[in-house]
């Protein structure tokens, strides 16, 4: 008989169920294959579904190992199907400190509350960033419809990792950053063939009159299945984060609050902690989805 296991679904980075970014979660999944989970993964056809493949690692109760799935491949890491999984073990097993061996390193989340007013954080692994390699950011660019100097000039464009590798692109004008438009398939072939298994992070500085200062709008490119724009991702804001403090565009300790979701109708949450080293935290809200 083939394996199989239980999908729970979440919305990440909300507190609504038709908010935020949908996770697929499946708690135990130590019977399940590579394939099993990839096949169960597309079925799901959210951006990813988490699998925990050895719970009570090393008997830590409190530590999985787990792994990260989109409909079409395995992904590194991913911030909102983490933060939808320890919400759900929270439920099960209480909040408290859980640890996620993950196949970027162990990441840590701590959750609080109870019920459906249950938050969790993550800390990522160590940022870094570098540049674009050469004619790369001008090809993202043309895919875009958008030219260099669209940019804002205080945030130069660089590509980040907290877990996954994200171009990062802040816009200047927010008309331009609500109105570019781009082929899926063409994008996609790009982020295929620079490795990049997170989102193409895309960012607006919300002015005053808008929100408030630390607070970005966010866009974030994933051609993914029948996907084109991801509601909420965690590893991108971590991303951010860490692209933020070591290009020193904020004094740590800091928090910037990245929206993001609007523009697929989803709209989400992610609060962002910056410390002064280590791994960025990145904050939000998970509810089951019925």
């Amino acid at each position: 008989m083939e394996p199989t296991s239980e999908v729970l679904r979440y919305a990440a980075f909300t507190t609504t169920p038709d908010g935020g970014n949908p996770a697929g979660v499946v708690l135990d999944a130590t019977r399940l294959d590579d394939a099993r989970m990839q096949a169960i993964a597309a079925d799901v056809g959210y951006a990813e579904t988490v699998f925990v493949t050895e719970a009570a690692v090393d008997g830590d109760a409190r530590r999985n190992r787990v792994r990260y799935f989109s409909p079409i491949a395995e992904v590194p890491f991913c911030g909102h199907a983490t933060i939808a999984l320890a919400v759900a073990l929270s439920g099960r097993d209480g909040a408290g400190t859980f640890i996620f061996d993950t196949p970027v390193g162990p990441v840590a989340i701590e959750t609080a509350g109870q019920g459906a007013a249950v938050t969790a954080s993550f800390t990522s692994v160590e940022p870094r960033v570098t540049e674009f390699p050469d004619g790369v950011l001008s090809a993202l660019l043309g895919l875009l419809g958008v030219d260099r100097g669209e940019l804002h000039p205080a945030y130069p464009p660089m590509i980040a990792f907290a877990g996954n590798w994200h171009p990062i692109l802040v816009f200047a004008e927010r008309k331009t950053f609500d109105s570019f438009v781009f082929d899926p398939d063409s994008v996609r072939t790009l982020m295929d063939a620079q490795n990049w298994a997170g989102t193409v992070t895309t960012l607006y500085e919300m002015k005053a009159d808008e929100m408030g200062p630390g607070e970005f709008d966010a866009r974030n490119l994933f051609p993914v299945g029948t996907i084109t724009e991801d509601p909420a991702t965690g590893s991108a804001a971590a991303s951010f984060g860490g692209y933020l403090r070591l290009l020193s565009l904020v004094e740590p300790p800091s928090r910037v609050i990245v929206h993001q979701g609007g523009h697929v109708g989803r709209p989400s949450v992610l609060t962002v902690d910056i410390p002064p080293s280590g791994g960025i935290i990145v904050s939000g809200g998970a509810v089951e989805i019925s």
